[in-house]
């Protein structure tokens, strides 16, 4: 398939196939859309070293559990990403699952905190 029949297909796709096409992409290739804006400003020209030194102090938030509280973990899944019900339980059915990409670390502190409450265990990457 050439790039531009990939482009075509995605014209015609609705906003909800959409969706679940970046959230498989996300999941297949480990990546985060949220994530890529960043990356994307530290590797314009001119960004330097300053640039570099601030995504080297961001983590990643991963859920590698879900312990004995699973509807808990979607609660609070959804309540810290700001996504729907079905696009949180998605995120908790599939483990290993980055919740939060690039988080400065105190972020990254408290929401390994609230998962950790509900009975989730967490990775900070």
């Amino acid at each position: 398939m050439t790039k531009e029949e990939i482009l075509q297909a995605i014209e015609e796709m609705s906003v909800k196939e959409l969706a679940e096409l970046v959230a498989a992409i996300e999941e297949r290739f480990g990546v985060s859309a949220q994530a890529a804006v960043p990356v994307a400003v530290a590797a314009a020209p001119g960004a330097g070293a300053p640039a570099a030194a601030e995504e080297k102090s961001t983590v990643d938030v991963v859920l590698t559990s879900v312990g004995q509280q699973k509807i808990q973990v979607i609660k609070a899944v959804k309540e810290i990403t700001g996504k729907g019900l079905k696009e949180a339980k998605e995120l908790v059915d599939k483990l290993p699952a980055v919740i939060k990409a690039g988080a400065e670390p105190e972020e990254a502190e408290e929401i390994k905190k609230k998962l950790e409450a509900v009975g989730a265990e967490v990775e900070l990457k």
